[in-house]
Formats: structure tokens, sequence, C-alpha cells
């Protein structure tokens, strides 16, 4: 356990900075709990996080504003739950922008669809920015405060190793089951 608490805090702030592009709240947390411990700085990982993943929403919605032909190929299996993102942005307008950082499975979905439409670049920057700084500071200080909590159930999960697979499966079963539902294809009311 030790070992890898050393690698993390070596590498630690690029590993950081690349995991924060798609999201990446569990690298902050990680960075929070090391920091915590005195292996990492809270401020600096904190700004690494912000950056990189303001960073990473606008490189996916530039991308996907001047590549649509591209992005579009690549989303052929994820229509449902583009429109899903639509329809969120519909419903909550720009406070999905800064709801969008804190819900797993539709992080990447909500920049790709609104770049599809003809949102203003530069409010959906200004907006994200926002965002990610709010982001970046509630995981990070929270997992810092929170770091001899989450330290002491990390070397819980690391002494009885058939916990770490459960909770994988389980979160990734319940993320699978909301996008299932949220997407699913509603059945027409015969009396309309």
């Amino acid at each position: 356990m030790e070992d890898t608490f050393n690698n993390l805090a070596t590498y630690g702030y690029i590993g950081l900075f690349l995991y924060s592009l798609g999201g990446g709240f569990v690298a902050l947390v990680a960075a929070g709990v090391l920091s915590y411990m005195g292996k990492m700085d809270i401020t600096t990982s904190i700004a690494i996080a912000f950056v990189a993943n303001a960073l990473g929403d606008v490189l996916l919605f530039w991308i996907t504003r001047y590549q649509k032909g591209m992005m579009m190929e690549s989303l052929k299996k994820h229509r449902r739950k583009l429109a899903l993102s639509h329809i969120l942005m519909k419903k909550h307008g720009d406070w999905v922008i800064v709801i969008q950082k804190f819900i797993y499975g539709l992080k990447t979905m909500i920049p790709i669809a609104i770049a599809l439409t003809k949102y203003d670049f530069k409010k959906f920057v200004f907006i994200n920015i926002f965002a990610s700084a709010i982001w970046a500071l509630s995981f990070g200080l929270g997992s810092y405060y929170s770091g001899e909590m989450l330290s002491n159930v990390a070397i819980y999960i690391n002494n009885n190793k058939w916990i770490a697979p459960l909770i994988l499966v389980i979160l990734g079963s319940l993320t699978w089951f909301y996008l299932t539902q949220a997407t699913k294809k509603k059945p027409k009311d015969p009396l309309k």
C-alpha cells in the first residue's frame, strides 16, 4: 500500500492532469487524501484538476463543433444518451453545464450535445470554467477534509481484496441501469 501512495505522490500531478481531462473525480479524491497525508499539495492538486477539467470539456466542445462528421460517426452507439443530454439541456438550461460535472456517464455527452446546437462557444467556456471551479473545490476540499476516513477505507479495501471488484460492479450496474432507464423508449399512449 505504501508503494502505491509513493508512486501516486511521485507521478500524481501528471496523472491527475491527464485523468481530469475526462472527468477525473477519483484522481482528485486520491490527490485530496494524499494531500491530507502530506504527500501532495492540496492547492496544487485542486488547481491542476480545475485547469484540466475545464480544458477537457472545452476541447470536447470545440472538436465536436468543428469535426461533426467524425464525432457523429463515433457516437452512433450513443444516440440515446445524446438525446437525453439534449433533453436535459432544454429542461435545465445553462445549469446542465454545472450539473454534468457531477453525473458520471453523462459528463462527456453534455459538452458534445451542446456543441451540436448553436450554443455560444464563449458562453460555454465561461460557464464551464465556473462549473470546473465548483467541481474541483468540492471534490478536492471534501476529500482533503475526509482524508483520515478515506485512507482508513482504502486500507480496509486493500486488506479485503474482494470488496473493490464488488464496489465496481455495483457502481457500474447502477450507472448502466440509470442510463438504460433514462434513455428507454417510452411506449406510445394509444389514446393520443
